[in-house]
């Protein structure tokens, strides 16, 4: 008895005006750049899409540029470039990206498939929600910028419409030091068991949070935030007042909403957490003092 086999569109256009039309003809159309997580869901058919948008050949989709005083990273560009040419304006980016899987997955993945795919455990995201970030979305009804924070709905759910692709993430360059630290069996080449992300902002004394695969989506932890930020002496960098990096690390740890899993016990991603969020505040204030120093 011959078995149907179910056919799969394939559209590959040059510009993003033409990806644009295509994607609101065919909503349905799954976005292809680096393919490091689709193709692996089509190879072990966990996924059977009626169509594949190709945005490989959009020149646009693989620059970075700055804009408004933030970086505009197209969502095509690679982990790889993000390392080599932005390490010193997103440093927390940079430590994240270095963390993604091997060389070849860090010269073909991308920032925007990892935000296309929405999974709490992107290494991407909590850099993001850490320097509040903004991800634009565009259509052929207009284009619109969503604060990252705002832009995850659920597991692997997004604000983003059918008709809609993701086209660049606005980040404001560092104003101070930012730390990444993931908890996995390996250090790179897995998926996180969880993963912190810090960014300290003296210009106004503002510190921001990111946490990753310790809840249905990446979360910040606002009190942790607002307690960082009201101990540190941004002015003298003096060191930190024994204890407030326990307490900011339990703070984080209380924002989480972890999960049994085959990769780990929600206890264990709590108290992870917390050691993640409190190394990583004294390392990022260590380096804020060191600035501080004649």
């Amino acid at each position: 008895m011959a078995v149907p086999v179910s056919t799969m569109e394939f559209f590959r256009p040059a510009t993003l005006t033409e990806a644009l039309e295509t994607k609101a003809a065919h909503p349905e159309a799954v976005p292809l750049a680096g393919g490091t997580d689709l193709m692996v869901e089509l190879n072990f058919d966990r996924r059977r899409p009626p169509a594949l948008l190709d945005l490989t050949r959009i020149a646009d989709l693989a620059e970075w540029s700055g804009v408004d005083g933030r970086v505009r990273l197209g969502a095509a560009v690679p982990y790889t470039r993000i390392i080599a040419e932005l390490g010193h304006r997103l440093p927390g980016l940079a430590m994240a990206a270095r963390t993604v899987g091997s060389p070849q997955i860090r010269n073909r993945g991308t920032l925007g498939g990892n935000l296309g795919s929405a999974s709490p455990a992107g290494d991407g995201h909590p850099p993001l929600l850490a320097c509040g970030a903004l991800v634009e979305l565009a259509s052929v009804r207009g284009t619109r910028r969503v604060p990252v924070a705002d832009f995850f709905l659920g597991p692997k759910r997004s604000v983003a419409e059918p008709d809609e692709l993701i086209v660049a993430v606005h980040l404001p360059p560092a104003a101070g030091p930012q730390q990444f630290s993931k908890i996995g069996t390996r250090n790179a080449m897995v998926i996180a068991v969880c993963s912190f992300a810090l960014s300290l902002h003296p210009d106004t004394g503002t510190v921001g949070t990111g946490i990753g695969s310790a809840g249905p989506t990446p979360l910040r932890a606002a009190e942790a935030e607002e307690l960082a930020a009201a101990e540190l002496d941004w002015a003298a960098g003096t060191p930190l007042r024994p204890g407030v990096a326990q307490r900011f690390g339990e703070l984080v740890a209380c924002a989480a909403r972890p999960i049994d899993d085959v990769r780990g016990s929600a206890g264990y991603r709590a108290h992870a957490l917390a050691v993640l969020a409190s190394r990583t505040l004294a390392w990022a204030w260590r380096d804020h003092c060191r600035t501080r120093r004649p």
